[in-house]
């Protein structure tokens, strides 16, 4: 499989099987698609896992503020990165807001074509680079809905879900995200959970810089096929009794205080 760089066809076949979740039960985006991959598709990724997990490691590709699927972190360091940045700009009296971004099915959005280029600008190459290439394309799915199994259907885009690659894949997908910005704000990822720290000692210029990251982000999301939910993307200043907020922000964000 290295040596060709093909992945077996007959690993590419996942069923989904949706999960309620709560709501409207006639809604689509109520229900949770679980796919079921074949067990021999699980093992031969775990190798892939293990070797594209080391070249990522070892050429220190990974950006250090993604905090998601990655060993030595966890939820709780990404908690203790947030608040430690924003105690610290409110125990020096500096206005400090956060921008939390809501991606619309991230993983199920991402570009192949997208994808392979980032993997190729960060050295997976040759043998392996084919052998990714075909482990994205024409891979199929159906959909298990009361035991009735409709015909196959090719998959034109996202990372395979319930994968062993796929939270890995994204990791690559979403790597240059935080370099935008990461001189204005400091971000902090975890997966598609995507929030950014920014902190001024002007109320007018905090406002004018959670618009220009929202923007930059908003830009970037855009030209890479990923869709932000406006209804769940906040803006969100923190403040004392001392500080307090006296700017609005963006229309398309959610304005709370705390």
């Amino acid at each position: 499989m290295m040596a060709t760089g093909t992945f077996p066809d007959r690993l590419k076949y996942s069923e989904i099987k949706p999960i309620y979740k709560k709501g409207d039960k006639t809604q689509f985006e109520n229900y949770r698609p679980i796919s079921l991959l074949p067990i021999f598709s699980k093992i031969f990724e775990k190798v892939l896992y293990k070797r594209l997990y080391n070249h990522l490691i070892t050429n220190n590709i990974l950006v250090p503020e993604q905090f998601g699927f990655r060993c030595n972190t966890s939820t709780e360091a990404a908690i203790y990165t947030l608040i430690s940045n924003i105690l610290s700009s409110l125990n020096t009296k500096t206005l400090v807001g956060g921008l939390f971004c809501d991606l619309q099915k991230a993983f199920d959005c991402v570009d192949h074509d997208i994808l392979l280029s980032k993997m190729k600008f960060y050295g997976i190459t040759g043998s392996t680079g084919r052998l990714m290439e075909s482990y994205l394309r024409q891979r199929y799915q159906r959909v298990m809905i009361n035991n009735n199994l409709p015909s196959w259907k090719e998959v034109q885009h996202g990372v395979p879900q319930g994968s062993v690659l796929g939270p890995l894949l994204f990791l690559i997908y979403i790597n240059d995200l935080s370099k935008n910005v990461s001189d204005r704000s400091i971000p902090i990822l975890f997966a598609d959970d995507t929030s950014f720290i920014l902190t001024r000692h002007d109320a007018s210029e905090l406002s004018r810089k959670a618009n220009e990251v929202f923007n930059i982000m908003n830009k970037w999301f855009h030209s890479n096929s990923l869709v932000l939910n406006y209804n769940k993307t906040y803006f969100l200043q923190f403040q004392t009794k001392i500080i307090k907020i006296i700017h609005k922000y963006h229309t398309s964000m959610k304005i709370l205080q705390s």
